[in-house]
């Protein structure tokens, strides 16, 4: 760290990364699964893909959180995509591509990706 300007960028980055993940009335609320089988068939990378397309589009209506072992192990990684409205989404079968995909279609212009829904 060479300026304090250089420190208030660090901070402004962390805020907005806390902000993202605890800010409750967001519209949309997308739960990563964390359990261990999720992170093992890779949720971190998920996870990870979700944060920076979300802050690449600079979305402020977007909460990420996560969660421990959603129950459907063998469909890991999972997200579930909470609508303002409370109705969810669960996607299966993830990647970082995937969920890349699901930020802009399905978050941005709320169209669903019907073929990595689980039902």
């Amino acid at each position: 760290m060479k300026s304090l300007d250089e420190l208030q960028k660090i901070k402004e980055e962390a805020l907005s990364e806390i902000n993202l993940r605890e800010n409750n009335d967001k519209k949309i609320k997308l739960v990563v699964g964390m359990g261990t089988c999720g992170i093992a068939s890779g949720a971190r990378e998920v996870l990870d893909a979700v944060l920076d397309e979300i802050a690449k589009r600079k979305l402020k209506d977007v909460t990420v959180t996560q969660t421990g072992c959603i129950g459907l192990c063998a469909q890991e990684p999972l997200m579930e995509v909470w609508e303002s409205d409370g109705s969810k989404v669960m996607y299966g079968n993830l990647d970082g591509k995937k969920a890349r995909q699901i930020v802009a279609q399905h978050v941005v212009n709320g169209i669903p990706v019907s073929e990595w829904i689980i039902n």
